[in-house]
């Protein structure tokens, strides 16, 4: 299973690459805040430390094929607008969870919906993944319908699956099969 994105996915406003460390300055606009690190299971970002310090972390993930971590960048402006990878990546079971955050200046613009598509077409078709599975907490209903409009399927509530940022929290778990996600790209 390849987890690495050899090559930029383009969709009509978006490009989807490969984070560079040269994009931290734009991500560090997206998770400096705090509307959007609300229901992220990390800390907001409050210096350009703690962008290094997840910088590194993410680049030890991918060099140990465990996680895609990519940017995705407005074409009009050439600016990162956010982020979203695949990783726990489980080979034998062709399976891989699904992340993403957004600058809320681009929130309900179908810019993270647009982005994702080109993502999971990439997924479900080069890297030969079978399911895809993505946790969103309960207080997160923006994001609950992203992914069904996007096809997921919510599979189910699991209670006081996590703690982080001194709570302990449920969360809803979706996943969506290649089988699923072929059907509904022929049907459109």
């Amino acid at each position: 299973m390849q987890t690495t994105l050899s090559y930029a996915l383009h969709t009509p406003r978006l490009i989807v690459r490969m984070i560079e460390e040269s994009d931290l300055p734009d991500l560090y606009q997206v998770f400096s805040d705090e509307a959007v690190t609300r229901f992220l299971p990390y800390i907001t970002w409050t210096d350009t430390l703690a962008a290094h310090s997840w910088y590194q972390r993410v680049k030890e993930m991918a060099a140990q094929a465990a996680a895609m971590q990519c940017v995705i960048v407005d074409k009009e402006s050439n600016k990162v607008i956010g982020a979203c990878l695949l990783f726990r990546f489980d080979t034998e079971c062709e399976r891989c969870e699904l992340g993403y955050a957004l600058a809320q200046p681009y929130w309900r613009g179908g810019y993270m919906a647009e982005a994702l598509r080109a993502l999971l077409t990439h997924a479900f078709g080069e890297m030969a993944i079978n399911r895809v599975e993505a946790e969103v907490d309960p207080r997160n209903p923006a994001s609950a319908q992203l992914l069904r409009k996007l096809g997921f399927t919510q599979e189910g509530l699991l209670r006081q699956r996590w703690k982080f940022k001194g709570e302990i929290k449920d969360t809803w778990m979706f996943g969506l099969l290649r089988d699923e996600w072929q059907a509904a790209k022929g049907a459109n």
